[in-house]
């Protein structure tokens, strides 16, 4: 197997004259960084498209557009979206056409550019909001799912009653619809176009086809869809409707595109969806929970293979322990990636025989990947230990791997994290692994601070990284001295079905075991200085601090994001109430002790550590009720407690400006209770400390 070389880094961390040399980040370069996603490979395996992901300041957004690489030369801008963003971006079968969607005047639309140059052309011109879209297979029509918007019922009931919405019933559903492409017919006339003859008002000229209802769904929402090889009937994954729980009744059903004729092809009790047709056009492969209603969230999921024109269906892969991503079915073979531990590589699986081959595993962890038509070809998002994702262009025959991007070399004069994968035993006998991030000038004969970040999930999972942190400033707690742990306590992703399951019934108590003997793991190695150790974490990070808050005073300060406090409070707020039942194995009416046993709440009056909360307004995952319950408990017993509520945000922060105000809140909080210093929330960033 030939291996390529990342020259990125000048490894010279044994020297401190060289890691004093390195500049260490601010707040804002972390987030500005540019990160790279979505290969996608010629059907020719010559080119590869991608997205190149940026930071708005200005309009505090995040923006995406689509470069491409040909024949793996350097990338150049295919798309540059103004007050917008271009993604999603899709090869016509022949390869001469790019398609993509660009969201423009708060309107999303598929557009298509040719491979050889050019403006771009508008394919849709539709109101609803497009979903999934994909070619026909012989490049003359786009299909592509659609909600429509409000209907003129919903605005006749706004008009006379105002506002107001029925729980879990205020949706709209998803059709199919598909359009003619006709790049000849796509420029406007020679002569201008005006409202009306006498008119001075000029409009929009280009006549665009109108779009063909295949489903125009008012009984189930359409999911999603695959074309046939041939084209002539797509596979429609729906569902009752697009409310999140109810993905529990998804099933398959097969549409021929010339009748619109629908007939069910897969209708288990649980979960049912497509993934891909055989290249033949033969054989479908399917993920299905079967009759599983009890344990989906963290059981491994199921892949099963069909015949089309009937008979049984078949097993594959049952015996790979890790949920299976597929990513394509080729003439070589079913191409899929998976965790193990905190790698993640791509595999195929023989369909005849299920046999699977570790086909790539370089770099270490492997993301997105797009295939070509003969399978001989890849594109690659994947990052090693030291490097932010990159795209590649690999030969899956050889393993020859050329890189394409180089959005590492924006930290290559950084100070970033050098991590490791430890593990230890935690209280229950449990193997457990975590990332440990070590300052650059790292002394084996000091004590350092500890600083413990925990994943959400809980199937999740934290891996070696030179640049992490969300809304913690890793990279400038690692420069002020202080260790951080990563750990993949029992849930998490990448260790298998049965260590996925160890926390069930006993989240949050099995969780902290964890977390702590790590603790004590370090502590023990003479590591760590224990009376200055922060913890802190999102979502169910977050709910795993708001435990170790309440029922531990092992560490001087908690930050508690968008984490859960009650389990019956949020079981009856949150938008997923399986979630709930599933890991508890019982709702709060048939056992309440599981829920008080395993809630923060339980424990609040023997509280002590010093805890910041943060949280979205309108979290719908974790609703902030969680947060006020925290709070309201924590000052009921004297402990210093502070709320902040990020207005108009959900269950994350997905805007850098107050991305950087919830780091700056972590930054502030542990600097007092960890360090014993104040440090004030700037208006303006210093030149020099830029902090």
């Amino acid at each position: 197997m030939r291996r390529f070389i990342i020259g990125i880094f000048t490894l010279c961390t044994a020297s401190l004259a060289c890691a004093q040399a390195l500049h260490v980040p601010t707040f804002e370069e972390v987030i500005s960084l540019r990160s790279v996603s979505s290969p996608q490979i010629s059907p020719d395996g010559r080119h590869v498209l991608f997205s190149l992901n940026t930071t708005d300041w200005e309009n505090n957004r995040y923006d995406s557009e689509i470069w491409i690489s040909k024949d793996s030369g350097d990338p150049f801008p295919l798309t540059n979206t103004s007050d917008g963003r271009s993604f999603d971006a899709k090869w016509s079968p022949d390869g001469t056409w790019i398609a993509f969607k660009a969201s423009r005047d708060a309107s999303t639309q598929i557009h298509a550019i040719r491979l050889a140059g050019g403006e771009a052309q508008p394919v849709t011109q539709v109101e609803g909001s497009i979903g999934q879209y994909d070619w026909s297979p012989d490049g003359t029509r786009i299909a592509f799912t659609m909600t429509p918007k409000e209907g003129k019922e919903d605005k006749e009931r706004k008009e006379r009653f105002g506002a107001y919405a029925i729980d879990d019933e205020e949706y709209q559903l998803a059709g199919l619809y598909m359009i003619d492409f006709l790049p000849d017919a796509r420029q406007p006339s020679e002569l201008p176009c005006h409202e009306e003859s006498d008119s001075l008002q000029e409009i929009n000229c280009i006549q665009l086809p109108e779009p063909e209802a295949l489903i125009d769904s008012v009984d189930f929402t359409v999911q999603g869809f695959l074309w046939s090889p041939d084209g002539t009937r797509m596979l429609i994954n729906r569902r009752p409707d697009p409310l999140i729980n109810s993905f529990f009744k998804a099933d398959i059903a097969m549409l021929d595109v010339e009748t619109g004729a629908l007939t069910d092809l897969v209708t288990h009790p649980s979960y049912d969806a497509a993934v891909e047709w055989s290249p033949d056009g033969s054989r479908i492969l399917y993920q299905s929970a079967v009759d599983n209603l009890d344990s989906v969230y963290y059981s491994n999921n199921r892949l099963f293979m069909i015949p089309v024109a009937g008979g049984q269906a078949r097993e594959v892969g049952a015996a790979f322990d890790e949920n299976i991503s597929v990513v394509d079915w080729t003439p070589t073979g079913i191409y899929f990636t998976a965790w193990q531990k905190t790698d993640r590589a791509l595999y195929r699986l023989d369909p005849q025989n299920g046999a699977i081959t570790n086909v790539l595993s370089e770099p270490d962890r492997i993301f997105g990947v797009s295939i070509s038509d003969d399978g001989r070809s890849a594109a690659i998002q994947g990052r090693s230990d030291v490097s932010l994702n990159e795209i590649y262009r690999c030969d899956l025959a050889s393993q020859d791997l050329v890189q394409i991007t180089r959005a590492s070399d924006a930290i290559a004069g950084w100070k970033v994290s050098h991590s490791e994968v430890i593990s230890w035993t935690s209280q229950d006998g449990a193997e457990i692994e975590g990332v440990l991030h070590k300052p650059a000038d790292y002394d084996p004969a000091r004590k350092y601070p500890l600083m413990v970040m925990i994943h959400g999930g809980p199937t999740g999972i934290s891996t070696p990284s030179a640049v992490t942190g969300y809304v913690y400033p890793v990279l400038q707690w690692l420069d002020k001295g202080a260790l951080v742990l990563q750990p993949n306590y029992r849930g998490s992703a990448g260790y298998g079905s049965a260590f996925r399951k160890l926390n069930v019934r006993n989240l949050g108590v099995g969780d902290a075991w964890d977390v702590l003997s790590g603790v004590e793991y370090l502590a023990g190695q003479g590591m760590v200085d224990t009376t200055r150790m922060g913890c802190m974490g999102w979502s169910q990070g977050g709910y795993i601090s708001a435990f170790l808050t309440t029922s531990s005073n092992r560490f001087q300060a908690v930050s508690v994001g968008a984490g859960i406090s009650n389990w019956m409070t949020y079981y009856v707020n949150t938008d997923i109430h399986p979630f709930t039942i599933q890991y508890l194995q019982a709702n709060p009416w048939e056992d309440p002790e599981i829920y008080a046993r395993t809630s923060p709440m339980t424990h609040i009056r023997q509280a002590t550590t010093p805890t910041l909360i943060q949280h979205g307004e309108f979290d719908r995952r974790v609703p902030i009720p969680n947060a006020y319950e925290l709070l309201q408990g924590l000052r009921d017993v004297d402990v210093p407690a502070k709320l902040i509520v990020y207005k108009g945000f959900g269950h994350g922060i997905n805007k850098p400006k107050e991305r950087l105000a919830a780091t700056w809140h972590n930054w502030q909080w542990f600097n007092e209770f960890i360090w014993g210093e104040a440090t004030q929330l700037p208006f303006e960033i210093d030149d020099e400390s830029g902090r």
